[in-house]
């Protein structure tokens, strides 16, 4: 059996130990990865933590408790202010305002005022931190990341249908939430939420759903819309059984808003293109199918991290910032002054133990990859 000589391991951050018994060619080449046994661990590891503060959010937002067992929507002044997630106002539990419910509310009252509360707040937020929102702080979305996990066959949306799709969203924000609220009122000079009333599944959900099961009075009144908004919901869980945050995707207002100031958010991402080695398994892995590489900044990208917990060579940071976050041409020409074997050369601490390892396979040009190994696979080793 073949072996190689004293190959060195050694111990970089986040408790990985780098093992390299190849040529600095190889590192260029790409010809390196993180062990499919451990990509899948941490990758878990991260998602795991991101659904804790999804949980976390989704509590604290529909705290009511007391509303869920009496039936009753909560009111108060502390409902006048928005939450940064899609959260119905009606839901029984419900301690703040939906902001797309109170921007159709403001909208369609015939006093009609700018609300510079309700504008600045999601732009406050929009510019703090974009579609983090989407990914940590939205119960709907939660709930769609959970339904996701079922196991079912999964549908892949074709390309070009999926492109022309993602646009629905921001005809949404444009036509129920601001233009029919302002042009389209009844006689008495009131708009109703033509969002929230005629298309928003989290609204049947989270308020219409709880108020029918504790109000006798409430289900004598059903109609044509509880059934439409039913028949919503209904299509919502089972194409997010089948698809990856559909709703996030195609549909959801709020999305589309904070998408459109991502680029501008202080919480930011970049990709190194110097340490990238165009493995794809950023965009593999992508539950918005955002093209990583190419536009790690993109209005879809809802900050989920999962990009960032499998990229082997740490070429892509996320955390926020201030000024241009990396993207002007002077900062992208000091990254890309570095290289592969000075990252891993920063990243390698110092030597902790040379051994031998049977080699059973060989590669063509002669040596082994550059492979990151956890520490109980190394002492797992009959050598």
């Amino acid at each position: 059996m073949d072996q190689i000589s004293a190959p060195s391991f050694f111990h970089g951050h986040d408790g990985l130990w780098f093992y390299s018994s190849g040529t600095s060619d190889s590192i260029k080449k790409g010809n390196h990865h993180l062990p499919g046994m451990y990509r899948s661990r941490l990758m878990k590891k991260t998602e795991k933590r991101r659904h804790i503060i999804q949980l976390i959010a989704t509590i604290v937002t529909n705290g009511y408790l007391v509303g869920f067992m009496q039936g009753k929507i909560q009111s108060g002044e502390q409902k006048f202010v928005c939450v940064p997630g899609l959260n119905c106002y009606s839901c029984p539990g419900a301690v703040g305002a939906c902001p797309i419910g109170a921007l159709q509310a403001v909208l369609g009252d015939r006093k009609f005022q700018f609300s510079y509360y309700v504008f600045g707040f999601l732009l406050f937020v929009s510019v703090l931190l974009g579609r983090v929102v989407c990914g940590f702080l939205c119960p709907f979305g939660f709930l769609q990341d959970l339904l996701y996990k079922i196991k079912s066959p999964k549908i892949k949306v074709p390309v070009k249908l999926d492109k022309g799709l993602r646009y629905l969203k921001y005809v949404m924000l444009a036509v129920p939430v601001i233009l029919l609220p302002i042009f389209l009122a009844n006689p008495f000079g009131i708009a109703p939420p033509y969002f929230c009333q005629y298309i928003c599944p989290a609204g049947t959900l989270e308020g219409g759903i709880p108020l029918m099961l504790k109000n006798e009075s409430l289900r004598e009144m059903t109609g044509w819309l509880f059934s439409w908004k039913m028949f919503l919901l209904i299509l919502t869980i089972i194409s997010s059984i089948l698809i990856c945050r559909p709703f996030c995707k195609y549909v959801c207002p709020l999305g589309a808003f904070y998408g459109l100031f991502q680029r501008f958010s202080f919480y930011h991402m970049e990709v190194d293109a110097s340490r990238c080695d165009h493995c794809g398994a950023c965009e593999k892995i992508c539950p918005m199918d955002v093209e990583v590489t190419k536009n790690i900044n993109s209005p879809e990208c809802i900050r989920c991290g999962q990009c960032k917990s499998v990229c082997h060579t740490d070429a892509i940071s996320a955390g926020f910032v201030l000024g241009c976050g990396g993207s002007c041409k002077t900062c992208k020409k000091e990254k890309e002054a570095g290289s592969l074997e000075q990252f891993y050369a920063e990243r390698i601490k110092e030597p902790s133990l040379e051994i031998e390892i049977p080699v059973t396979e060989e590669k063509e040009n002669g040596y082994r990859d550059l492979r990151l190994l956890p520490l109980e696979y190394i002492f797992s080793l009959d050598v």
